[in-house]
């Protein structure tokens, strides 16, 4: 199994957060990972991105210049990432801030995901980088969901129980939508 991912938005969406969850989910399946975050200069507002490769082989380089899924949650990331998806690849879009006569990427599936209006949906609207990782589980099943769960709950550091039991929410919300469209 190999796959590789680029996460991309604007610095406070939670591209880090996500991307960081992923590897360490992918870490508890026993799997060789690569995370690595690119930040932009600004403190919030900036752009920011992160790569991981998730693999049951050694991982040559965490570089990846066309990879098979990219969630993009702002218009300049849809840009910069959207055209780079693999053919068959998979992009994943943030629909509540994007609109889908503005994404001119051809080949991939492209998912358009109104993230923030899901995340209301699950109880919080800041939620919406959840959201994306829950559509990721829900389309590819890199990892299972249950195993992104115990990550969750391990990387966040977190005993509050309504703050684990809002993010896992939006998850389960996200992975039920990546699975349905809906």
């Amino acid at each position: 199994m190999y796959f590789d991912l680029i996460i991309a938005g604007f610095g406070g969406q939670g591209v880090m957060f996500i991307g960081n969850l992923l590897a360490h989910a992918a870490m508890l399946e026993d799997r060789k990972v690569t995370y690595m975050p690119v930040y932009g200069v600004e403190m919030r507002g900036g752009t920011a991105n992160c790569t991981i490769v998730v693999s049951d082989e050694d991982i040559g380089s965490p570089n990846i210049t066309n990879p098979i899924v990219s969630i993009v949650m702002n218009k300049p990331s849809l840009v910069k990432f959207g055209p780079r998806v693999k053919e068959d690849g998979l992009l994943l879009v943030n629909s509540s801030l994007i609109k889908p006569d503005e994404v001119e990427v051809k080949g991939p599936e492209i998912m358009m995901v109104p993230s923030i209006e899901l995340a209301a949906e699950a109880g919080n609207d800041r939620l919406a980088n959840m959201i994306f990782l829950g559509v990721l589980l829900g389309k590819t099943e890199v990892v299972s969901l249950e195993t992104l769960k115990q990550a969750l709950i391990e990387t966040s550091g977190s005993t509050n129980e309504e703050l684990l039991a809002i993010n896992t929410r939006a998850i389960e919300r996200g992975a039920a939508f990546g699975r349905t469209g809906s």
